[in-house]
């Protein structure tokens, strides 16, 4: 919306400021650490007041570790409400409004919708289980057919949508994905991200910690794809209208630092998979319409690490009776090691913002 006003720089010539992504991406940031600060007392005393604390699993079923979280037990979940808040009307004010924009709110909104049925069931019936699994795949299958449907539906994307690109190689793998594949494409990558966040969020900022440089890695990618000049010398793929994702992760960017400010140790709120389930499922549609899904795998690799410590922990079990890790996810491995809630946390930001370096270095790497 903000961006028609360069079309005043004749009356005022600052106005052109407003024309370039860079000037829209720091106001992005700027607006969201607004909106976020300023409505947060508002939305965590209506959390309060509904007395939306989420039930913590018993020693019967985590042992040890129901007792070191045994302080979290009043803190109000649904947080994400505030992120969501955050971003939304910040993304409609800053960028300009395109199919890929469109798909990125529409895939964000219905997540955040799911999440927040599942969060409400947990508070409502008192227990840590909430809404079905089969009712999360189906809600995420259905935004799936709405996200494929528009970005195919429409002739400027139909084509470069069906493209297939993997890292380390300038040319796309698959010219023209069948639509069948791009449906089941699109929808792993989506909820595999979602999902996965879903898991990090286990202790006190560990997960928003963690997506803030992976959003910030985005916003320089769609950036890069968006602008001719710097995809050619890269050789990634030009996409026109991708650059304005950049604003998405850019008030995502502030959104969640605003979300840290309070769900950092101790924690004032909780996320939820109000959060967790809509932040993953943006970050996957983004890596998806930039051309760097498996990016997100280097990207996020935190995120992946504890997606596989359940897989691994699962499998182990069910075919051997012994487990590998204390407890999965892998971070109450370590808080169980007797390592500090903060240790574990700090440390995985590190190794976090070191996949991120990674992932964004390997672009030049084709």
């Amino acid at each position: 919306m903000l961006s028609y006003l360069v079309s005043l720089e004749p009356i005022w010539g600052p106005f052109r400021l407003f024309g370039y992504l860079t000037f829209r991406g720091a106001l992005a940031v700027c607006i969201s650490l607004i909106i976020g600060f300023v409505l947060a007392p508002w939305v965590f005393s209506k959390l309060r007041l509904l007395k939306a604390a989420q039930s913590l699993r018993t020693t019967q079923e985590v042992g040890r570790l129901a007792e070191l979280h045994a302080n979290k037990k009043n803190i109000p979940t649904m947080g994400g409400i505030l992120i969501y808040l955050s971003i939304v009307p910040t993304v409609l004010l800053c960028a300009r409004f395109n199919v890929y924009v469109l798909v990125a709110l529409i895939v964000y909104t219905g997540l955040m919708i799911i999440g927040l049925c599942d969060d409400y069931l947990k508070v409502s019936k008192k227990n840590s289980k909430g809404l079905n699994s089969k009712w999360k795949l189906a809600g995420q299958a259905l935004l799936t057919f709405i996200a494929i449907g528009i970005l195919l539906g429409n002739m400027d994307t139909h084509m470069i949508m069906s493209e297939l690109w993997v890292p380390f190689y300038k040319y796309p793998l698959i010219k023209e994905m069948p639509i069948w594949f791009i449906f089941i494409f699109f929808f792993f990558v989506m909820s595999g991200s979602s999902n996965a966040i879903n898991l990090t969020d286990g202790i006190d900022g560990l997960a928003i910690g963690c997506a803030i440089p992976t959003f910030l890695v985005y916003a320089t990618i769609a950036y890069f794809v968006g602008n001719t000049i710097i995809a050619h010398y890269l050789n990634l793929n030009y996409i026109a209208g991708c650059e304005e994702l950049a604003i998405v992760c850019a008030a995502t960017f502030g959104a969640a630092l605003v979300f840290l400010w309070y769900n950092s140790h101790p924690a004032e709120v909780f996320m939820g998979d109000t959060g967790s389930l809509s932040l993953g499922g943006l970050m996957g549609s983004i890596a998806f319409m930039v051309h760097e899904p498996f990016t997100l795998i280097i990207v996020g690799g935190v995120f992946v690490i504890e997606a596989i410590s359940v897989i691994l922990q699962i499998a182990s079990f069910k075919l051997f009776g012994k487990r590998i890790f204390r407890m999965a996810p892998i971070h109450h491995h370590f808080e169980l090691k007797g390592w500090h809630e903060n240790k574990v946390v700090i440390r995985f930001w590190i190794v976090g913002l070191l996949f991120a370096l990674a992932g964004l270095c390997t672009l030049k790497l084709r």
